[in-house]
């Protein structure tokens, strides 16, 4: 674990390694004053001159400004070292997630993914500052404390031998209890960073339904169970201070009883004042040392589940991945299914594509049909290989798409999802997802052909248009005109639709389908629809039911073969039938 999170210190390793440095000529400096202020003492107790106070007070000043340096020096160094390996670390994984399958982020979770990224990071990056700095600062003030008051007081700082260890069982001990708790509490928090997400993403639906109550009492209720395991955690985490203070102020109060005594019985000759000073001086640097372990603990301990975490993501591999002497060319735009067979996970109990043998030519355009859960929207997804098929193999132009370069087929197979998905930015950036060096004469042209232009220039800026976070401030037929011209600039050898105009009118579907057959004859052209007005005119027409083909033929075909496709087109067309007779 430790080895993968320090792969992201990178260009800050210098400053990670000089901020120990600097913090242990701090320590050094401030573990030598009181050794110095306690010579002092004795030399003023002794009746000494003006010139030997004058002498120790340069000393000590020169002393005390330089720890002062490097102390600031050290804070700069450990501040930078640490925000840059958050950033780092957050790069790293957000690189790492844009290899990921599909299947890879259904594992995590989007919000799961968020919290890693967000909440865990912050965790990971204050651990690395406090180890840097206060972990190294912390263990030597202790030692340097404990050596200077050994050597100043002798057997009066033998009590630090028992206190010490008996702070380190009841740090273990606490550290034991809290870990499991935080472990369970940032899981927690996977699941409220959902309903959050869950919530803004439908609040549209949490309006027009009027469940704002209800949506606050669920995430009153998430936030509680979070607040009530972090209480847990934090009131165990609690009991290293007063621990610490009692065994600490304890010794003191041993120094000063048994110190005293030592003091005036040997009038000065055992323990002299100046040496019973330091002590206490290098008893309340042990407790701050003590303090700052405690401190270092509380958030290795809360951090160490985060890191965890955060390395699951970095050594994820990805579930799809091209292959060694990967293809580099695409022929054409055939497709074949040969006994296909498909489900999204191994411990899935049933297939959700059985048996599939499918073989599409190159240009032809194919509709696809089939109720809610037939596995449409699944059988297109195997083609760009966003999932890898479970049996048999799925070929474009010829080749088994497993055998390609991923980028080249992706970029060869352009896929309008269902759910259309625009970015922030203009019309302009977001055309240009599917070609960056696409011209405004190839953007243009794109969306003549996907019907997009005419509503494009009716906006006061036209190309130039702002959209908003999601498209949220254009219409849903808008949105997958925009998204199918996207897809039209990549100029790709095969074209799916999936269900990506159903918030068209059937109208301007037509002309679309019309465009598609004029000016991209050579794209082999899939489209998923509802309606059968939108793939009635196809070459051909696939009837999906239960993760099977029912049936493949033309409309004129289907109407006679397939008792399915008879009864969608007799269904859809009932209403108009009856409109037509009044």
């Amino acid at each position: 674990m430790i080895k993968t999170l320090a792969r992201s210190i990178r260009e800050f390793k210098k400053m990670a390694i000089l901020t120990p440095l600097l913090v242990t000529v701090e320590v050094v400096l401030e573990c030598i004053i009181p050794f110095t202020i306690a010579r002092l003492v004795n030399q003023m107790q002794a009746g000494c001159g003006m010139d030997v106070i004058v002498n120790y007070g340069v000393q000590l000043l020169v002393m005390a400004v330089l720890s002062l340096i490097f102390g600031v020096a050290a804070g700069g160094t450990c501040a930078t070292a640490s925000t840059g390996f958050a950033r780092n670390l957050r790069k790293d994984m957000f690189y790492r997630i844009q290899d990921y399958s599909f299947e890879n982020i259904d594992k995590f979770s989007v919000s799961s993914l968020v919290t890693r990224m967000t909440t865990d990071v912050v965790n990971v990056q204050m651990s690395f500052m406090m180890i840097i700095r206060v972990a190294i600062r912390g263990p030597l003030m202790l030692i340097f404390s404990f050596i200077m008051g050994f050597a100043m007081g002798g057997r009066l700082a033998m009590i630090f031998l028992v206190t010490i260890p008996l702070l380190g069982v009841g740090l273990v001990l606490v550290i034991r209890k809290a870990t499991p708790i935080f472990r369970k509490v940032f899981r927690k928090y996977d699941a409220l960073n959902d309903s959050v997400q869950e919530n803004v993403q439908a609040m549209r639906v949490v309006k027009s339904y009027v469940r704002e109550e209800y949506e606050k009492k669920k995430f009153s209720a998430a936030a509680e169970d979070v607040c009530k395991d972090f209480t847990r955690a934090e009131r165990i985490m609690a009991l290293n201070n007063p621990m610490m203070q009692f065994c600490v102020y304890a010794g003191m109060a041993f120094v000063l009883s048994f110190g005293s005594y030592a003091v005036i019985t040997s009038q000065g000759v055992e323990v002299a004042v100046g040496q019973m000073s330091a002590i206490l001086t290098y008893s309340f640097q042990i407790l701050m040392s003590l303090m700052m372990l405690s401190m270092v603990f509380v958030m290795i301990t809360m951090s160490l589940e985060s890191a965890e975490r955060i390395v699951e993501v970095l050594t994820e591999e990805s579930s799809l991945t091209s292959p060694e002497n990967a293809i580099t060319e695409v022929k054409d735009g055939s497709i074949d299914f040969d006994n296909v067979s498909f489900k999204y996970s191994k411990k899935a109990e049933r297939m959700a594509l059985s048996d599939v043998d499918l073989h599409i030519k190159s240009g032809e355009l194919i509709g696809v049909l089939g109720g809610t859960g037939s596995s449409k929207s699944t059988l297109v997804q195997l083609i760009p290989r966003l999932y890898d098929v479970t049996e048999g193999c799925v070929k474009v132009g010829g080749v088994d798409v497993r055998k390609y370069d991923l980028e080249v087929l992706r970029n060869t197979v352009a896929v309008v999802l269902q759910k259309n998905v625009l970015f922030s930015g203009t019309i302009k950036d977001n055309l240009r997802w599917g070609n960056p060096d696409a011209t405004d004469e190839e953007m243009v042209e794109a969306c003549k052909l996907a019907q997009a232009d005419e509503f494009i220039q009716q906006f006061p800026n036209k190309y130039d248009t702002w959209i908003e976070q999601g498209g949220s401030n254009v219409s849903g037929g808008q949105k997958q005109r925009l998204c199918i011209a996207r897809a039209l600039l990549k100029k790709p050898k095969v074209l799916i639709l999936d269900d990506s105009t159903s918030a068209v009118d059937t109208r301007t579907d037509a002309l679309i389908r019309q465009g598609f057959r004029e000016f991209i004859p050579e794209t082999t052209k899939i489209i998923i629809a509802q309606r059968v007005a939108s793939v009635q005119d196809a070459d051909r027409i696939i009837v999906m039911d239960g993760g099977r083909i029912s049936a493949i033929g033309t409309h004129e075909e289907l109407m006679q073969t397939s008792e399915i496709y008879r009864e969608v087109y007799t269904s859809q067309n009932k209403v108009g039938d009856q409109d037509g007779e009044e």
